[in-house]
């Protein structure tokens, strides 16, 4: 109860009190005036016990609350210590698979993975507030057209089979904010973030070059929230970043396997406003990778044309510090071919990624055969999306494009988790 309401008890029979010990001896003449005060005492000490039963009822209720809020938050701690230990077991037993087969990890190595994965899971708690800035991380593209679609290479690891089709055949029932937000944070806690890769080939050979990588949550019961539900209030909320540097670790993980393996591939790895802004994680995600180049040239971080326009001086000098350890760079999300190369040279962007239908919009064609004269003799190389036919590739390559992403060579398949 608020001061307010003791106080508004406490005058009530305090004033009963007091009145009545007052007019009983006029309403009874032949009573004695102190047994009527007396009576007025009685009622006042009623009052005053009535209201102390009444304050130890309310706080007692307030306690059980308390309490049971705290054995809710043990059982939440709990869970992440469980999480997290078989976290470190697992890459503890690939540690010694590694040693076992000659493929050594050195163990800083893995425990610095340890340190980035329990850095994302402590803080699951307290992201609450709004993300720093709208994130960039992308769903895997959807086809307009019913394309071939061929395989992806066999040899490739980490990459299960079948193939994932483009949309989950067991997708999440229509949820309100509050379901899908609970959904995300449950499937941060669990572990139930999956990686996609899709295939880019190199023109005109259709080589595996690099394989993009792509995040979808998986609710409790096997369905899948798509990107395009989940993201504006992971972002709203403040639990993008985690998802985006989860998705950055699985990615280092998947490049160790290829070396492991000896598969010559890389990757391409979307880094948004909200990563480049979690300045924690960077400082630690920075650490590790300079102790780790071999792994930095496989690895190549897309932001989008908006964010290189945009980036403030602190996001400026994280990009500087991951290209002074040997980082590319690939611009993506473009919408205006008014680019200027040498900018992108100088910031060590060497890929240039461009939707198809901006590329054959005969609008466009103009600007695009200009930039692509402007590319040309730098280290920019020009990545063409979201190609699902064999007449768009045909019109493609008369442009002089140099990589191709699309569903004519391949879609986006489940990655199976390292380990």
């Amino acid at each position: 109860m608020s001061f307010v309401t003791h106080l508004a008890y406490g005058l009530a029979y305090i004033i009963a009190g007091v009145s009545l010990g007052a007019a009983l001896p006029y309403m009874r003449p032949e009573m004695d005036p102190l047994l009527g005060w007396l009576t007025g005492a009685v009622v006042i000490l009623a009052g005053a016990l009535a209201h102390e039963v009444l304050t130890r009822r309310d706080r007692g209720r307030g306690q059980f609350a308390h309490a049971h809020e705290l054995e809710l938050a043990l059982e939440n701690m709990v869970a992440e210590v469980t999480r997290q230990q078989e976290e470190v077991d697992r890459l503890t037993a690939r540690l010694e698979e590694a040693r076992r087969t000659g493929g050594l990890v050195d163990y800083d190595t893995v425990m610095h993975e340890v340190k980035l994965l329990q850095s994302l899971v402590g803080r699951l708690q307290d992201k609450r507030g709004p993300a720093a800035a709208p994130a960039t991380a992308r769903a895997p593209e959807t086809p307009r057209t019913a394309a071939p679609r061929k395989p992806l290479e066999s040899g490739v690891p980490l990459v299960g089979a079948p193939a994932a089709p483009p949309h989950p055949a067991h997708p999440a029932p229509r949820l309100n904010d509050a379901s899908v937000l609970e959904t995300v944070r449950d499937a941060l806690k669990a572990d139930r973030i999956d990686i996609y890769l899709q295939p880019i080939v190199s023109l005109p050979q259709r080589k595996h070059r690099f394989y993009e990588v792509f995040s979808r949550v998986r609710a409790a019961d096997g369905s899948q929230v798509m990107p395009d539900r989940y993201l504006e209030i992971a972002e709203r909320e403040g639990l993008i970043a985690t998802i985006d540097n989860l998705l950055l670790v699985r990615c280092i993980q998947l490049i160790r396997e290829t070396e492991r393996r000896q598969h010559h591939i890389g990757f391409f790895s979307n880094i948004s406003a909200a990563t480049v802004g979690d300045a924690d994680f960077m400082r630690q995600f920075l650490q590790f990778m300079g102790q780790n180049d071999g792994l930095v040239p496989k690895l190549v971080f897309e932001l989008s044309q908006e964010h290189w326009r945009e980036g403030g001086p602190a996001a400026i000098n994280l990009l500087g510090q991951l290209a002074r350890i040997g980082f590319r760079f690939s611009m993506d999300q473009v919408t205006d071919l008014n680019i200027d190369v040498d900018a992108l040279v100088r910031a060590e962007v060497r890929y240039l990624k461009l939707d198809r239908a901006l590329l054959l919009d005969p609008a466009m064609r103009p600007r695009a055969e200009a930039l692509r004269r402007r590319i040309e003799g730098q280290p920019v190389d020009l990545i063409v999306e979201k190609i699902e036919t064999e007449n768009q590739l045909i019109e493609l390559l008369d442009m002089g494009i140099d990589f191709g992403q699309g569903y004519l060579f391949g879609e986006p398949r489940l990655s199976r988790k390292p380990g």
